[in-house]
C-alpha cells in the first residue's frame, strides 16, 4: 500500500512532502471514518480498561475535531502532567529559539549560551547534542545506579549544580541515552538564551498563539522550568500543538514556527528500535515509528511521556491523536495508547472514500490549576 511505502522513505522526506500540502482547517474534514466506536471500547463500563486511568483522547482530521472524549471523570477543562511529553515541547521552544535568532545554530557548544557550564562536562556538547539525546553525559534514567539518573537530579537541593557536576561517559554526540537531565539542560540552554525562564517564554512563543490559556509548568527547588516534563495541559491543547507540528509551523493560518524548523526537529537521528518497543528513530525530542496497521506500515511522529500521554501527529492521514493517562508507572499505559491509536488509524484507512458526520473546530479551553 501506499502507506507502506512511504514508511520505507526517508522519514523526513515522507513529512516534508505531508507538511507542505496541509492546509487550514477545511468546513467539513475530507474522509468518512468511525473514530467514536473506537473511542467508546475504552469506557470504563465496557470492560476494556482495567486500569481507570485514561483522560482524554481527541482526534484531529483535516484540522478539526472528528472524535472526542473522557473517561474516568475527566472533562475538556482537565490539565493532565504530561510528563515526558513535556520534552517535545521543549524541544519545539528551541526551535523557536533557532528560528528567532536566540540561539545562532545548533552546533553552538551548550557554554555559549550557558556560560556556567564551561568547564563542565555539559559545557563541550552542543545544542543538537541535547536535543537528540547525545549529551556525552552518565546518565541513564533506565538504569538505577546511574549518577545522573532523573531520581537523583530530583532529590538535590541545587538541581543546576547536580547537572553541572555530573561527570561524563562519552564524548558528546556519539551515544543516544535517554534521561530527562540532558533535557532540563537543554531547557535551562533555550531560557538562558530566549532571556527568560522556560516557562515565561513558552506562554508567548507558543501556547498564546495557539490559543492554550490554561496550562501550568512545574519548576524545580531553585524555580527552573522543568524542561524535562512536568507540563499540565489539557487533551484539546496537546492536540493544538501536534497540528501545529502537522502543517509545518503553521496554526491556523499564522506561522509561528519554520517549515525547515519542524523538519529538523522531526527528522530521525538515531535509531533506538533496539531500545524502545514503540518508536524506531528519535529526533530532537521527538519520535519516529512506521506503526503496522494490518496490511499498511503508518509513518508516526509523536511525543510521549510516561503514563501513556501523547501527540501522535500522522501527516499522511491529515491525523492528530492527542491522548492524557494518568498509569504513571505503568507499562499499560504506552500499551493502551499505542492500542488506540492504531483503532483510530485503522478506521481512518478502512473509512476513506465515505461521507464524514459534521466536525468541528479545536478550541483549546481555558481551566482551573489541576491538584497536583
Amino acid at each position: 500500500m501506499v502507506l507502506t511505502r512511504l514508511a520505507r522513505m526517508l522519514p523526513a522526506a515522507v513529512l516534508l512532502s505531508a507538511i507542505t500540502a496541509c492546509q487550514a482547517p477545511a468546513p467539513t474534514a475530507r474522509g468518512g471514518a468511525d473514530f467514536a466506536s473506537p473511542l467508546a471500547a475504552w469506557e470504563p463500563d465496557a470492560g476494556k480498561d482495567q486500569d481507570k486511568t485514561l483522560q482524554g483522547v481527541v482526534v484531529l482530521r483535516d484540522g478539526r475535531v472528528v472524535a472526542e472524549r473522557y473517561y474516568n471523570g475527566a472533562t475538556a477543562a482537565s490539565l493532565n502532567d504530561i510528563r515526558s511529553a513535556g520534552k517535545s515541547v521543549t524541544g519545539l521552544l528551541a526551535t523557536i529559539a533557532l528560528d528567532r535568532g536566540a540561539i545562532a545554530s545548533a552546533s553552538d557548544p551548550v557554554r555559549r549560551y550557558w556560560p556556567e557550564a564551561a568547564g563542565s562536562a555539559l559545557g563541550d556538547a552542543t545544542v543538537d547534542d541535547l536535543l537528540t539525546m547525545r549529551s556525552g553525559l552518565a546518565a541513564d534514567d533506565e538504569d538505577p545506579t546511574s549518577p545522573g539518573i532523573e531520581d537523583h537530579m530530583d532529590e538535590s537541593s541545587d538541581p543546576v549544580a547536580f547537572a553541572l557536576s555530573t561527570p561524563r561517559q562519552e564524548a558528546p554526540g556519539t551515544t543516544y541515552r535517554y534521561n530527562s537531565l540532558t533535557a532540563y539542560a537543554a531547557g535551562i540552554v533555550v531560557g538562558r538564551a530566549a532571556g527568560a525562564d522556560l516557562g515565561a517564554f513558552a506562554g508567548p512563543a507558543l501556547f498564546e498563539p495557539l490559543g492554550i490559556t490554561a496550562w501550568r509548568w512545574d519548576k524545580d527547588v531553585a524555580g527552573h522550568t522543568k524542561g524535562q516534563g512536568n507540563l499540565w495541559l489539557s487533551t484539546r491543547s496537546l492536540a493544538a500543538i501536534g497540528e501545529l507540528v502537522r502543517c509545518g509551523g503553521e496554526y491556523r493560518g499564522r506561522r509561528l514556527v519554520s517549515a525547515g524548523g519542524i523538519e529538523a526537529m522531526l527528522r530521525p537521528r538515531v535509531a533506538i528500535g533496539d531500545k524502545d518497543p514503540y518508536a524506531d528513530q528519535y529526533g530532537r525530542f521527538w519520535y519516529f515509528k512506521a506503526l503496522p496497521v494490518g496490511d499498511s506500515r503508518v509513518p508516526v511522529w509523536f511525543a510521549s511521556g510516561n503514563g501513556g500521554n501523547k501527540i501522535y501527529v500522522v501527516p499522511h492521514l491529515r491525523m492528530v491523536v492527542a491522548i492524557t493517562s494518568q498509569a504513571y508507572g505503568r507499562g499499560y499505559g504506552q500499551r493502551r495508547s499505542q492500542e488506540i491509536l492504531t483503532s483510530l488509524l485503522r478506521a481512518a484507512i478502512e473509512g476513506s472514500g465515505k461521507s464524514h458526520p459534521d466536525s468541528s473546530p479545536i478550541r483549546p479551553m481555558r481551566a482551573p490549576d489541576p491538584t497536583p
